[in-house]
């Protein structure tokens, strides 16, 4: 398949160079020193799972070099979506569909409008990955795991054909019988953790260990659920259990994204993920006190980050 990677970050970059690796025509939308970096060194992926160079490496800032696609991967932060998705115009073709791999829930949707609902497809991944310096990012000790659907649920087989390109590169991946439900149980894991891990600056291993947090933990899992509910996703009753089961399986020091971006004092996820669930409650009547907490304890440094706000 002929596949853009729109975004070559932590996540674009690592799945794209996983696919380029067995033999998939990659293409990455990158850009500033990592895009250079790529060009004149290569990908760097250092993993457990083995680490390669993707040499030479097909790169650019600019779609219109690239021409229409048969897939775009879209690999930004759930908040440059709206940003980016003008720009994949040179990429679409007659037959292109595009899989958006953020956090959250709503990123689908935010394509759909711009690009139709028959254009895309739901998707999320799985992995613990940074980029450590451009031109190299590290795989942490999550085994990578991607899933994508159509948004109404019927079997395609375009969507079959990615997931063979993504098991011919080694990668996990699925196509769910509901997407929607997968991707409201990824929230519910990352919403939580990203929330309470940026407050406290505490990784998974304190969080699930220390009683109070873990209890915090526990309700904040409860408040998303109870908003995909009302909001008709089908979770099932098992969902917050099984939540809490992926979080005892996570690396100790695993940390979030968005906790690593706020930390670091760089804009992040937060509106799209605890803001989300704030967000879609009110819509759907239902109360959020602990991510209405979590979100405005965390709005000030969010607000400095994107230079919104001076103190």
């Amino acid at each position: 398949m002929r596949i853009a990677i729109f975004g070559a970050g932590a996540v674009g970059g690592y799945f794209g160079a996983r696919l380029a690796r067995a033999g998939e025509d990659v293409v990455f939308i990158a850009r500033g020193a990592h895009l250079q970096a790529i060009r004149q060194q290569g990908l760097h992926v250092h993993s457990p799972l083995g680490d390669f160079r993707i040499y030479p490496a097909q790169a650019t800032d600019r779609p219109e070099e690239v021409g229409p696609v048969d897939v775009v991967l879209v690999g930004v932060k759930a908040w440059q979506v709206s940003e980016v998705t003008p720009q994949m115009a040179p990429l679409i073709g007659a037959e292109t569909f595009i899989v958006p791999l953020e956090n959250g829930v709503e990123a689908p949707d935010l394509l759909a409008a711009v690009w139709g609902r028959e254009r895309v497809l739901g998707g999320l991944c799985r992995i613990i990955s940074t980029v450590v310096e451009p031109g190299h990012i590290r795989h942490g000790g999550m085994e990578p795991y991607v899933a994508f659907g159509e948004l109404d649920n019927r079997s395609d087989e375009r969507a079959r054909r990615l997931q063979e390109s993504f098991e011919r590169a080694g990668v996990w991946a699925e196509i769910p019988p509901d997407i929607q439900v997968a991707l409201w149980e990824k929230f519910l894991f990352i919403a939580p953790c990203a929330g309470l891990g940026a407050v406290t600056r505490a990784p998974m291993g304190v969080l699930r260990s220390v009683p109070q947090l873990r209890r915090m933990l526990e309700q904040a899992i409860a408040e998303a659920f109870a908003v995909g509910r009302a909001l008709g996703v089908h979770l099932q009753d098992d969902v917050p259990a099984r939540t809490m089961a992926l979080i005892e399986s996570m690396p100790p020091e695993g940390t979030t994204s968005m906790q690593r971006d706020l930390v670091a004092g760089r804009p992040s996820e937060l509106d799209y993920l605890v803001g989300a669930v704030v967000r879609l409650g009110e819509a759907a009547g239902v109360e959020t006190p602990l991510h209405t907490f979590l979100y405005y304890a965390l709005w000030p440094q969010e607000r400095l980050a994107r230079g919104e706000l001076r103190l």
